[in-house]
Order: C-alpha cells, then structure tokens, then sequence
C-alpha cells in the first residue's frame, strides 16, 4: 500500500474510531478561531488597488509636491454650496457662517480657510483672516461695495477655481462655491468621524452648504460593504438553508451541515483578523467559496453515507465507505481548488494576493472540518438517535433510481452517447470559438465600482428596518463636483517631469513636447492645450511689463526663455501668481507638472497609450499620471493579472490532478480529462462576460480563479466515481448511469444550493458586487452543465483511446426500461445478443431506466487489467 493511500486509510480511521475526539478538537479550535473575527478591519476603496503602481506612485508625488491645487499635508474638508448665487451677500454670509462654525470647534482644529467668500472679504478689509472677521467685512458692506469686491477677487486667476463652471466675470454670479477647510489632526485622529462631525456641522448651518472630504469617502466605501452584507446574508441565508433542508431532508443532518459550514467561516475569517488582513470587497468572495465548495462536501458525504446505508451497510460500515472513496476525490478538489487560489498571488494588486491567500487557506479549512467533523458528528448524532430510537426522517439519497432526477440526471448522456468523439469535438471547436471571443472583454476600475449608486435600489424601501441602509452622499457629491467644477481630473492627463528646471533648455524642452498632439489630446493651433510654468509666466508677463521685459530678454533667439529661469521663478514667487506657479513648478525648481486636456470622447485606454507617447517626448524622467492614466494603468494590471492566474491555475492543476490521479488511481490521463470541462466553462463564461457587457473589475478579476475551483471541484466528483464504478464492474456504460445517477445527484443539490445562493448577491447596494453574485451562479451553472454534458462523453473516448477500444466511438442501441432493444424491435426479450454467439444479461429493470449497448468486449479480455 502506498503512503498516501495509508494516509487517508488512517484519517478515515481516526475519524470512525474517534468521533468524540475529533468532534471535541474542531470544536475547540473554533473557539480559538473566533475571537479573530472581532479583529477584522474594513479596508475599502480604490486606493487599496493602486499600491506599486508606478503612474499611482507618480501622482502621490505630484500630490505632495505641488501647491496649493493638491494640498498638503494637512487634511482638508470641502466645503459645497449650492444657491442661486453664491457671491451675492447671503451666499457670502452662509459660506462664512459655516467656516465660522467649524472654526469655533475646538476638535475640528482648523488652520486655514480658502474660499471665494475669504477672498472677497479681504478685498473689502485686508486685515480680514478668520472667517469670523470675513463675516463682519461682509455685513457692515454696502452692496456696491460688495460687487465692486467679486469684481476685483475674480482678478485673480485662482478666485475662479473655486466657482462653478457657469461664475460670469461680469455679472459677478456663481451657482457653487468651493470652500477648502485645513486641519491640523493629529496622525492618530480619527479622520472619517472628525469629517462626519463636520458634515453636521454644515448641515445645520445657514444655506445649502455641504461638508466633503476623503475621510466622509472612505466612511461610505466601508458601510456600503457591511450594509451590503447585511442585505445579502439573510437573503443568502434563507435561500441556501431552505435548499439545504430540502437536500439533506433530515432536521439532524441540516443542523450539522450548518455548524459545519459556519465553522469554515469562523476558521478562516478568525485567521483573518488575527494576520491582520482587512477584508475589503474582494474578500467578501470568499464567504461564497467556502459556502458552495463547504455544501459540495457536506451533501456528498451524507448522500454517498445514505447510498451505503440503503444497501443496509451499518453506520460505521457506511461511513468507511463513504469517506474511503470522498476523501480522494475531496483532496484532489481541494489541492487542485488551492492552487487556483494561490495562482492569484503572482499578481502585483495587493488585494487580489490577499484573496489567493486567504480563499486557499479556507479551502483548507473546509477539507479538515468535512472530512473530520461532519462525518465524526454524523457518526455520533446517528448513534444518539438509535440509542433512543428516534424516528428517520429524509434517508433516501438524491438521484434514487425511483425519483425523477434519478430517472432524468442519466438521459443527459443521450445527446453524446451516439458518437461522443464527435459530440466533444464540436464542444471543443465552440469552446475555442467562445474563448475567442471572450478574448476580447473589457476591463474597468473606478471609483464607482466602490461606491454605492446615486440613486438606492426601489427594492431597498420594502426591507425591515434593522436591514435598511444608511443614507449615502458621495456619489451624487462626487457626480455634482465633476459637472459643476473645472478642478475635475475627468478630461486631463498629467506628465510629471523629474528635471532641473532652472537648465537652460528645460522651458524649451516642454515647449517641443506640446508639438504635434496625439489624436485624442486637445489641440489649438497644432499645439496641445496644457497648463504648466510657462502659463504661469505668461499669465503674469501680460500683467507686468517688467516682468515680461525680463522674459523677452531671456530668450535670446525667441520663443521660450533659455537662460535666467531661476530669476523668472522667484519673481512668479514674489507676485500675485504665487499660487498659480506653485501648482507646475515644485518649490526647489527639480520638477514640474504639465497639464494636457483629452478628448472627452476617447477611451481611457487611447488616453493612457497616448500620455505615455508624449511622457517619452520629455527630457528627464518623465511619467505619465492623472486619475484616468493611474486607474487604466491599474484595470490593465487587472486584466494581467486575471490572464497570468489563470494560466497559472490550469497549468499547475493539470500537474497536480495528473501527479494525484496517478498516485490514487493509477490513471495519470483521467486528470488531464477532468480539465476539459472546466475549460469549456471557463471560455464560455468570459463569453458570456462580454456579451452581457460585464467587464472585469476589483472583483469580478477573481471569477476566473472561482470557476478553476468550482468547476475542478464538480469534475473530479464525476470523474472519480465514474472510475470506481467502472473498476468495480468494467461496464462503461453501467458506471455512466451510476455516476450521473449518485454523483449527479450530489451534484444538483449542490448547484441549486450555491447558484441560488450566490446569486441572491444582485440585492446588494453596489452594482459591482450584484455583477459579482450574477457571474458567480452563472459559474457555477456552467460547472455543473459542464460535468454532466462534457464530462461523460469525454470519458467515454479515454476509455475508447486507453483501453483501444475504438467500439465505445461509435452510435450504440438504446434499451428500454424492460431491457428490449428498440433497435431490434424485440422489447419481449431479457437478453441482448452477443457477436460471439453467447447474450449479455440485460439491464434491471428496477435497476436502470435505460443503457446504451455498445459493442462488447473482446473474448478473454479483461478491462480492468488495461489501464
């Protein structure tokens, strides 16, 4: 006997002789488990995703480098108002009073105020600082003193950042403002509840005046998670333990499946919090693993269990039988499903290593607690039972002969039976054609793939009180923001450009740059349309004629100044243009940031290709950033990532199933045929994926890696029973019926159970996890059609090109149930004719409803000894 066949021997023993032992020490570790999940931090949001990306490292850069457009060190709070104008004196008076509010509060800690409102006061009273003192400015001004301020603030060219898009010079009327509120917080303060008390603050205040900040962001990208959850679950809940109790029919054995299965959930989230991992929206995938792969197992061992005990095997008699034959196949599905798992650890995105990690452990977890718990307390609770002769309720297995998924589950290899090397070869040409075609799905990653919708589901309004969801702003914030306000990075791509700015050739080197634009950057007269230094310099050269006397002497053969630019950056520090200069030009003149307006219309992708072509025109180390470059940048590591996983995945699981088939049951071929169905689900989902117009995601990058371990999980299933019944009897047809018979009945339970469950996900408030839910049942489905359709015909011709046995190719005679052959039109007889002049017994009629003929085997030949 071989070492791993005495391992499994002894674990199958340990669990028959020791119930007591076995149940008592998983129970225990789930207590240790357990205080881990009250360790569990939220980490939500796109900022999770861009960590080691490049162009994301670049704007981090650009951030702290580059006042004041970007802010420094301090957090700061926006502050948005909406009015009919918001420059006219009660829009000025309810910007200051909100200010004024947050100023007072001694926990806000305020530093500074920048807002049109300051700005107009301080053309009213120069000694106005404080919002306090900008109010009084305002309110002992005469109206003609107060337009005659808006007027000369729009002066300058900062003043109109701050207002929306519609603020008209000449009337001096705006219908939003800006107000940027600077804190000094200290790192240890609690950002996200300082800036919520901030927004009660401006709610309560005079005037539509709203406060927004990363910390209310990050706030709504964490609830939306667990409220999310807190919809799913229960849902997920009812569904998956109403289908259970159905599958399992028996109130003892639902109750233990369940503890099984929270006991995965306990196992691996309680790992989770004490490693510190935070769970993110990726890892709420993982609660589903464990579900569907945890339900697999548990409906396999009791429904083989019931098989064994229907034939009146005793219960330990039945559990070793059981667990003899599942504990293979479990472990092949488990190895094999953690491989796929840990494949996503090759990606460079954080959190999809974390998901590799995390999912592969609790696959783990999930083979030791049924393979050792569940049957043990099976064992146990049925001992329990006949002790005090309580009565048995649902003990008949799923797909019984006598049911009708018994009768059905075996007429879904009529469609293949008649010629299955032709059946599979169409499904492998229609596969290639899927994969093709999938090829070409899109991939996104936004900020609104985190965020909850403007707008709440309808559904949301009819669910019970304690399952409503809170109140959500940042999105429609975020959407009023980039229509309203030019500071929007939507339309812009940014080169950042590591020089010495102060060379003689650096002005000289952008202006080259902006020649000849690609096509999907905004052109004017041949020229890009940026902002950089050199539009501070020309802003200010039209104000001051000194200043621009310098410039012109500084360009000795003219166009751009080539000498004397440390000079021209001090005078822009000394002028009104400080601020402006600030935003391309860092403080100690070693690099730069140009702006470049794109194309509304153009793709991200065309956007990104194109800023890294004109990033490559620059002199110095030159990126290409911005908010479009840095997320394109990161769904194209998503799209990497997800190819390279699965490639990983079926390379790694083909070694591993064909090392274990091997090893188990001497037949390294059937594990490279148990590949075959997954791979038709795989294309075919990635097909379906871009039909449906669903790209991949944050999440959705992980259904591929799913569909690996869902779908290995289901063959191997189908794949090892057909080949223990087919070495216990050499009858490849009997095995056939048997397996879709057992097994596929397992199997249906199993699909319902999970794909029902899973897919109750579309509830959820975010669209990105309903996506998630759809794809994942829509996995599992294919999975499962892929097993029961694809599979058996594709055992068939391992048999046939194994065995040589080219006879199991070719178009078969189906029987009745009396065991007649409709082709001979002789349904009174009980025997089949033989080409060696002797008959065959025909088919049970009780036992199977139907049986291909095929052609029998050679005299003397004994199939079993052929592999």
């Amino acid at each position: 006997m071989d070492p791993v066949t005495r391992l499994f021997g002894a674990v199958t023993d340990r669990v028959i002789e020791r119930p007591r032992r076995v149940v008592i020490a998983c129970l225990v570790v789930t207590a240790l488990f357990a205080p881990g999940m009250a360790l569990l931090e939220a980490d939500a949001g796109s900022e999770q995703f861009t960590d080691g990306i490049e162009e994301a490292d670049a704007l981090d850069r650009v951030n702290e480098r580059f006042e004041p457009a970007f802010g420094g060190d301090d957090t700061t709070t926006q502050l948005i108002q909406r009015d009919a104008n918001v420059l006219d004196r009660r829009g000025l008076l309810d910007m200051l009073a909100t200010a004024e509010r947050l100023s007072d509060r001694d926990g806000q800690r305020v530093t500074d105020v920048s807002a049109p409102a300051m700005d107009v006061a301080a053309e009213i009273d120069a000694d106005a600082d404080t919002p306090a003192e900008a109010r009084d400015a305002i309110e002992r001004a005469s109206d003609g003193e107060i337009d005659d301020a808006v007027a000369a603030a729009a002066e300058d060219p900062g003043f109109a950042t701050l207002l929306s898009d519609d603020f008209n010079r000449e009337s001096g009327t705006a219908s939003a403002a800006l107000g940027v509120v600077s804190h000094s917080f200290p790192e240890s303060a609690d950002t996200q509840a300082l800036q919520r008390e901030a927004r009660t603050i401006a709610e309560e205040s005079p005037g539509d005046v709203t406060a927004f900040g990363s910390g209310i962001v990050d706030n709504e990208f964490e609830r939306v998670i667990f409220d999310s959850l807190g919809i799913v679950v229960p849902a997920a809940l009812a569904v998956i333990l109403g289908l259970l109790a159905y599958a399992y029919r028996d109130p003892f054995d639902f109750v233990l499946g369940g503890v099984a299965l929270l006991m995965t959930v306990v196992w691996t989230f309680g790992f989770t919090g004490y490693a510190g991992i935070a769970f993110s929206e990726v890892l709420i995938a993982v609660p589903v693993l464990l579900l569907a792969i945890g339900i697999d197992f548990g409906i396999h061992t009791v429904n083989r269990y019931r098989e064994d005990r229907a034939a009146g095997a005793p219960p330990e008699t039945a559990m070793r039988g059981a667990l003899g034959q599942l504990v293979v196949a479990y472990s092949i599905i488990a190895g094999t499903t953690i491989i796929g798992f840990l494949a996503n650890l090759t990606s460079s995105l954080p959190p999809l290593r974390e998901f590799g990690l995390v999912a592969g452990l609790g696959i783990c977890f999930t083979l030791v607690i049924f393979v050792g718990f569940l049957p043990a307390a099976k064992l146990l609770v049925d001992r329990w039972r006949a002790e005090r002769d309580l009565p048995e309720f649902g003990s008949r297995p799923l797909g019984s002969e006598e049911s009708a998924l018994g009768r059905l589950l075996p007429r879904l290899s009529a469609m293949s039976r008649p010629a299955p090397a032709v059946f599979l070869a169409v499904v492998l040409l229609l596969t290639a054609g899927a994969a093709g075609y999938g090829a070409g799905v899109d991939t996104t990653f936004e900020d609104d793939d985190f965020l909850p919708p403007s707008e709440q589901p309808a559904y949301v309004d009819y669910l019970p009180g304690p399952l409503q969801p809170g109140e959500y702003s940042a999105t429609e914030t975020i959407d009023f923001l980039s229509e309203n306000f030019a500071t929007s990075e939507d339309d812009t791509v940014t080169i950042y450009v590591e020089r010495r700015m102060t060379s003689d050739s650096a002005l000289r080197s952008l202006a080259r740059a902006e020649r000849d634009p690609p096509d999907t950057f905004v052109a004017v007269d041949g020229r890009a349309s940026v902002d950089s230094v050199q539009s501070a310099i020309d802003a200010y050269a039209a104000e001051d004629p000194e200043f621009e006397a310098l410039v012109e002497a500084s360009a000795l053969d003219g166009g751009r100044p080539n000498r004397n630019l440390d000079r021209i950056y001090a005078e822009l520090r000394d002028s009104p243009y400080d601020d402006f200069t600030g935003e391309y030009l860092a403080d100690d003149s070693r690099s730069t940031r140009i702006v470049y307006a794109v194309e509304s219309d153009a793709t991200d992708a065309e956007i990104t290709a194109d800023a890294r072509r004109v990033a490559d025109r620059y002199r110095g180390d030159a990126t290409a950033t911005g908010q479009i470059v840095v997320f394109q940048a990161v769904a194209d590591t998503i799209f990497d990532s997800a190819i390279v996983s699965l490639a990983a995945a079926l390379g790694l699981s083909a070694v591993f199933l064909v090392v274990l088939f091997w090893l188990l049951l001497g037949s390294p071929t059937l594990g490279l045929v148990t590949l075959v169905p997954v791979t038709v689900s795989v294309a075919t989902l990635t097909a379906t994926m871009r039909l449906g117009g669903i790209p991949f995601n944050a999440i959705t990058a992980t259904i591929l890696s799913i569909s690996i371990g869902l779908g290995v999980d289901y063959t191997v299933h189908v794949a090892h029973r057909f080949h223990d019944e087919y070495e216990g009897g050499g009858d490849v047809d009997r095995a056939v019926v048997t397996t879709l018979r057992g097994t596929g009945g397992a199997l249906t339970g199993t699909w319902a159970t999970t794909a029902l469950g899973t897919g109750v996900l579309v509830l959820a408030i975010t669209p990105i996890l309903g996506q998630f839910g759809l794809l994942t049942a829509a996995s599992i489905t294919l999975a499962y059609l892929a097993s029961l359709t694809v599979l058996p015909p594709a055992l068939l011709v391992w048999v046939a090109v194994v065995e040589r046995r080219p006879g199991l190719l070719f178009v078969g005679r189906l029987l009745d149930a009396a065991g007649a052959s409709e082709v001979d039109g002789d349904r009174g007889s009980t025997e089949r004719p033989r080409t060696d002049g002797g008959t065959d017994a025909a088919v049970d009629p009780e036992a199977d409803a139907f049986e291909w003929q095929t052609d029998p085997e050679p005299p003397g030949d004994d199939p079993s000894q052929k592999r």
